[in-house]
């Protein structure tokens, strides 16, 4: 999906704002405080779009909630964050391995390695997501802010076409993503301070979104007990603190016996949870969790 020069100076992610035309005269102070005041307006442009995210993620909870997988789809910025999004909910819901997936243009060495003219590609995503195995099940979204960008609109075109609950994330109104995608998400946050830089305002706003949309659908499927992360992968010493303190927490027991019924457990939160709340063997602590769906609450026998 070709652009010319007319197309783009359509975007308003492309848009020349004349009150950043002397930023390069400029003190660092000046320009720091006028990057700052910029970010200051993407919160608003985010609150905007609530009842586009909420039906997106009433949709993709609703999938994940019968098996199946999210999966984030995009090229430079916007595919590099939907990787850090991805890669952040093993450590902190436990997800298993490929419930939630990022796919980026150029592959994985595209990460850390620029591959922007990988992004020009629609069969390329659209193949991306047929390899990935997508089905009815699975959820994908489609992350580009120009919302043009044809490895995103290939992907989710063709993820459309298998099935799959589909959501355009982008920061322009109007834009071939939202038109293919079944839920489109428009953070209109206007022209960047760097004109054309997306990785500015546009990234800002798709990371709240972005955050919004994993947090939330996985508070959705009960791996949290509150605000408590109890399906956290107590991997190093910082989590495994963060662990101790939340069997304290959620159990009113003391440090030394937060510690034995974890070790006991394996480190599995929920699981010593349970067995010092019901005073249960770690056996039955976990068919009590099977029983509730993994839910903390549940187990515990609250309304």
């Amino acid at each position: 999906m070709a652009m010319n020069g007319e197309d783009l100076a359509l975007l308003t992610t492309e848009a020349n704002d004349p009150r950043y035309a002397q930023i390069d005269r400029m003190s660092v102070g000046e320009l720091a405080a006028t990057m700052n005041d910029a970010d200051a307006t993407v919160p608003a442009a985010v609150r905007a779009a609530l009842p586009q995210i909420v039906a997106a993620i009433d949709g993709i909870a609703a999938r994940m909630a019968r098996g199946g997988r999210l999966v984030y789809v995009g090229a430079g910025t916007a595919g590099r964050l939907g990787v850090l999004d991805a890669s952040e909910c093993a450590p902190t819901f436990n997800t298993p391995p490929g419930l939630v997936v990022a796919l980026i243009a150029g592959g994985p060495a595209a990460v850390v390695t620029p591959s922007e003219g990988a992004e020009d590609d629609p069969a390329t995503g659209a193949a991306a997501v047929a390899d990935a195995g997508v089905g009815p099940l699975d959820s994908v979204v489609g992350i580009a802010s120009s919302g043009r960008t044809p490895y995103a609109v290939g992907a989710i075109r063709r993820a459309r076409e298998l099935g799959a609950f589909t959501v355009g994330l982008t920061a322009n109104a109007g834009s071939p993503l939202s038109r293919v995608a079944e839920q489109p998400i428009e953070v209109v946050v206007g022209p960047e301070v760097l004109s054309g830089s997306t990785r500015l305002k546009a990234g800002t706003a798709q990371k709240l979104v972005l955050n919004m949309i994993s947090t939330i659908t996985m508070v959705q499927l009960g791996k949290t007990y509150g605000n408590l992360m109890v399906d956290v992968r107590p991997t190093n010493h910082k989590l495994r603190e963060r662990a101790v303190r939340i069997v304290r927490q959620t159990t009113g027991t003391g440090d030394a016996a937060a510690r034995a019924a974890l070790e006991a457990a394996g480190w599995d939160v929920k699981v010593a949870a349970v067995t010092l709340r019901l005073g249960v063997e770690v056996p039955a602590a976990r068919d009590r969790l099977a029983a509730a769906g993994g839910r903390l609450r549940d187990a515990f026998g609250e309304a």
